[in-house]
């Protein structure tokens, strides 16, 4: 009996239309002997929807027709069976469809940052990839560095505003400018795809670029920028107690980072968008064996201090200045799962979605052997404190 997976894609994010690339891209290489694939589409509500059309890539060029002829679902626990539901509920409507497990595969916040897999646990849906605590700390870049500086994985030091401190810009750039001189980055703490990042060289720069990064998160970081700068990036495949990297990759770009439509676009004439997959990159990145085995290392330990599960992508800096090397930040769920970097050591994509299933699985085997409950008579006391005219116990 094949293993129902429902397969997570899109969502209210700014990275919605990278999530449905990723998403139809693992659909087509699951291996169906195995799974039986549902796919399931968010819409930038959040609303589930399930069709016939929504496996297709095609179909996403006009989305209003394709949520018309599609079918919105609501995830339901039925006695221990997880069901997609129609929505709205009929007493003699269509019956749900039940699935053994979800996979997300979706980018951004309000889907990879935790939110989407904390609704997932909450209904009892065992799902793919990252736990809430792992995926949420993920997301928040400025968390996710105190974290790992705090276990001996060197990071360039930042800092994080706030939007009160926006509502006084003089001062934020002048703190800025004492703290860190230029030049400087500046990001949205939580969010991926190079969206609202820029490079800073001057206060006029800087306002801007400030500017942007508001617009896209209510808390931003600023740390210096690396001139001489070398990005490597490194995936990882596990979880917190047994994991292995990747081949090695360099990413190229047309600007001082590597920018969205570095990632999107500029290999999409013609074909139409690959994600990640697209990207113009070196595989592997030219390294000295040293070099990559210290970033394979530095990846793994990233990875599992973090306590992730499944596949993420880590982004690493080296400083060409003085060849030291830096984690920039981690992809819970990276853009096409990168699988571009699997192949290179020996695992097709089919064999990469299975043994993330297979991670999955095992997490569940070992949740249901931790105690969730713990019996006590604390219940059956005849009054609290709090209550009107009570001297009970008090909590």
């Amino acid at each position: 009996m094949k293993t129902r997976i429902a397969v997570m894609f899109g969502g209210k994010s700014v990275e919605h239309e990278v999530s449905i690339i990723s998403g139809i891209q693992a659909i087509m290489s699951m291996d169906e002997s195995k799974y039986e694939i549902i796919p399931v589409y968010l819409n930038k509500k959040n609303e589930m929807f399930i069709g016939d059309e929504i496996g297709k890539i095609e179909a996403y060029k006009d989305i209003p027709a394709l949520l018309g002829k599609s079918q919105r679902v609501i995830l339901v626990n039925e006695n221990g069976t997880i069901v997609l539901m129609p929505y709205p509920l009929k007493m003699f409507g269509k019956k749900g469809v039940a699935i053994d497990i979800a996979f997300p595969i979706v980018h951004g916040t309000n889907v990879e940052d935790g939110a989407l897999q904390g609704y997932l646990k909450t209904i009892g849906v065992p799902f793919v990839g990252c736990d809430v605590t792992a995926s949420a700390l993920g997301m928040d870049k400025y968390a996710s560095k105190v974290v790992l500086k705090e276990n001996g994985v060197s990071v360039l030091d930042g800092y994080c505003y706030t939007t009160s401190d926006y509502a006084d810009m003089d001062t934020m750039m002048d703190s800025i400018e004492s703290l860190l001189g230029y030049p400087v980055i500046v990001k949205p703490y939580n969010l991926g795809s190079s969206v609202g990042i820029s490079v800073a060289k001057d206060r006029v720069e800087l306002a801007q670029s400030v500017d942007d990064a508001f617009s896209y998160a209510k808390k931003i970081i600023v740390e210096h920028a690396i001139t001489n700068l070398r990005e490597i990036n490194c995936a990882v495949l596990g979880d917190e107690n047994d994991a292995i990297a990747s081949e090695c990759e360099e990413p190229l770009h047309t600007k001082d980072i590597l920018s969205y439509e570095d990632k999107y676009l500029s290999n999409s004439k013609g074909g139409g968008s690959k994600g990640m997959a697209s990207v113009s990159r070196k595989i592997p990145a030219e390294l000295t064996k040293e070099k990559r085995k210290e970033v394979q290392e530095l990846a793994i330990r990233s990875f599992q201090k973090l306590g992730c599960n499944g596949v993420a992508r880590i982004d690493f800096m080296i400083d060409e200045d003085n060849g030291r090397l830096y984690f920039n930040e981690i992809n819970t769920i990276p853009g096409s799962l990168s699988f571009y970097l699997w192949d290179p050591v020996g695992m097709p994509y089919a064999q990469l979605l299975d043994r993330m299933i297979l991670l999955s699985l095992k997490r569940v085997r070992e949740e249901e052997a931790i105690t969730f409950s713990f019996d006590t008579n604390i219940l059956s006391q005849s009054s609290f404190s709090g209550t009107k005219g009570s001297k009970g116990t008090k909590l």
